[in-house]
């Protein structure tokens, strides 16, 4: 594929942005597309596992406050902010020249009384936040992996307690990092096996979802009805999101098993 370059940065930290048939994307020192945009949908989630994440809502239909760690081209947190009308979103960014790009080249809003942009490390953000957040957001890459400070049982740990009661923490992991098994134990054991994967539907990507609290195992049934409803909201796979959480976490033929 012929990319056309239309954005390098000429500093320590490399970041570039290219165009190929009217899709621009984000790049951080490697081939691997950080963050997508489709120019004539901007605010649609173009990439698989983005769209995967957004899952939650079978579990959370209506947050109120999001907190994201990692804002990338702000795929996510413009999706949240044009479809979700009654959400607040905090994102947390550690580089502001990807905030900038973010903002110039892939149409991140400017912040308002909905989003807020916050430029720091997340791992030191977090730490100390109780309660304030429905739904936590980690996807924090830089190219090559995800920082180690972001990974941590400490940090999970973390994230549950900036949970709301009934929030969920929601991460994007490569499912061919051979830290993956590692990620994946930390996140079940901060959040007392409370943990759901979900592979995103191109290969590579897995969504973990962690909850704070959580009680019976949904049937099939009722979060296929969820599905639909949220289906004609969003104009996302919810259906196919269902089928998906089949793959890799304990089921039935009538349920998914979450908690004992």
């Amino acid at each position: 594929m012929r990319f056309r370059k239309i954005f390098k940065s000429v500093e320590e930290d490399e970041i570039d942005v290219a165009e190929s048939f009217g899709v621009r994307t984000l790049h951080l020192g490697t081939p691997a597309i950080q963050s997508s945009m489709r120019l004539s949908r901007p605010d649609a989630l173009e990439l698989a596992y983005t769209r995967a994440m957004m899952a939650f809502l079978l579990f959370h239909r209506d947050p109120g406050e999001i907190l994201m760690i990692g804002l990338g081209g702000g795929s996510l947190a413009k999706f949240v902010h044009r479809h979700l009308k009654h959400t607040k979103t905090v994102a947390v960014e550690i580089n502001p020249k990807i905030v900038s790009i973010a903002r110039t080249l892939f149409y991140l809003p400017e912040d308002d009384e909905r989003l807020k942009v916050v430029v720091e490390d997340g791992a030191r953000y977090l730490p100390g936040k109780s309660c304030c957040a429905d739904v936590i957001m980690v996807d924090a890459y830089d190219g090559h992996f995800q920082p180690e400070a972001l990974t941590s049982t400490a940090f999970y740990a973390h994230a549950r307690e900036a949970l709301k009661p009934d929030g969920l923490l929601v991460v994007n992991l490569w499912g061919s990092d051979k830290q993956f098994p590692l990620y994946l134990s930390r996140i079940r054991e901060a959040f007392e096996g409370l943990a759901l994967c979900l592979p995103a539907e191109k290969h590579g990507n897995i969504i973990v979802f962690g909850f704070r609290d959580f009680t019976g195992n949904p049937s099939w049934q009722n979060l296929r009805e969820e599905a639909r409803s949220l289906a004609s909201l969003y104009g996302l796979d919810f259906l196919g999101f269902v089928e998906g959480l089949k793959k890799m976490n304990r089921h039935t033929e009538n349920r998914l098993i979450l908690s004992q």
